[in-house]
């Protein structure tokens, strides 16, 4: 008997409990998720890195005692000195202008949407560059899996999670990239990992790839306008929301890619155990944004909770402080 994905990619017929080879080939009818959504967040992040270069002007708008901007050649593309940002990119005023997450405006302000428009910014090319490697390794996979409406609300829903932890711990400095929503990605992957297990037969590879994206951008979370609060918020909201919008690949991409050949299946969509699973997770983030946005409309400061925290977002040297 076909099973529900079966019958949504061409009712083709398979032997009853057993899948074929991962990669057996496609079948005439068959329909197989192709990626969009993340293509077009890739090209929006860049788009809107050029579009904040050619507000940023450096030539123009920085003095001659702040500094010589980097790269004089791009003329008005051109980066900010680097003790204002060692990233090669734009200056926090022209990030602030153009909607980076400031404390101050989010609560005071009222402009609660910085919690979505940081997400689209980006301090620099090195931060850019590794946000956007991240989006294609791991989003384009998760797509191929779950399909672009789960994944978009993976991506924005981290990113806004990320945003939210942010704002209550960060005041005296601005918050931007998309890290929270590409860890959410991290963390929805790690979950439906978890509650997939059984499916998958190159569990060693997938977490190689969490742990080294992982990595990286948390050395780069040390760095200025680059937060690991972002991180975390979005890493937690994404591992949530795994547990409840990832809680099976369709059934197309399993039997070409994931498991194994001659495995049993099941006539059930959904297992007891993701059930209670994608109960609990639903509950804990629906308690956790309930709390963050009362707390950060409140102008509560988790600081006041955690002295030493402040470090995990910005680590000061002798070329820059994290203060400013």
């Amino acid at each position: 008997m076909a099973t529900r994905g079966d019958v949504e990619k061409g009712g083709v017929r398979k032997e009853a409990g057993k899948v074929p080879s991962p990669l057996y080939p496609q079948h005439e009818g068959e329909r197989e998720w192709v990626p969009w959504i993340v293509p077009v967040f890739f090209v929006a992040n860049i788009t809107v890195f050029v579009v904040t270069m050619y507000a940023n002007n450096c030539p123009v708008h920085t003095p001659p005692k702040d500094g010589k901007c980097i790269a004089h050649f791009l003329g008005r593309f051109a980066f900010q000195p680097l003790r204002q940002n060692p990233l090669l990119g734009p200056s926090s005023a022209t990030l602030t202008k153009l909607g980076a997450l400031v404390w101050q405006k989010v609560v005071h302000e009222h402009q609660g949407w910085r919690l979505l428009s940081s997400m689209w910014l980006h301090a620099g090319v090195v931060h850019l560059v590794a946000n956007m490697l991240s989006l294609l390794f791991i989003g384009m996979r998760l797509e191929q899996q779950f399909g672009y409406v789960r994944i978009g609300i993976v991506y924005l829903l981290s990113g806004l999670g990320g945003s939210v932890l942010s704002s209550l711990f960060i005041r005296n400095h601005i918050s931007v990239g998309a890290s929270g929503a590409l860890f959410g990605l991290l963390g929805a992957m790690l979950s439906e990992l978890l509650t997939n297990w059984t499916i998958y037969t190159n569990k060693v590879a997938a977490v190689l790839t969490l742990l080294f994206v992982v990595a990286v951008n948390l050395v780069l979370g040390i760095l200025p306008h680059v937060n690991n609060f972002a991180h975390i918020g979005g890493f937690l909201t994404g591992f949530l929301l795994g547990f409840v919008v990832l809680m099976r690949p369709h059934f197309g991409w399993m039997e070409r890619y994931g498991m194994p050949a001659g495995s049993a299946c099941t006539s059930k969509k959904y297992l007891l155990y993701q059930w209670i699973l994608m109960a609990i997770a639903l509950l804990i983030l629906l308690i956790g944004f309930s709390a963050g946005m009362a707390m950060l409309f409140r102008g509560a400061n988790a600081n006041d909770s955690c002295s030493w925290c402040h470090y995990l977002s910005c680590v000061p040297t002798a070329r820059w402080t994290c203060t400013n």
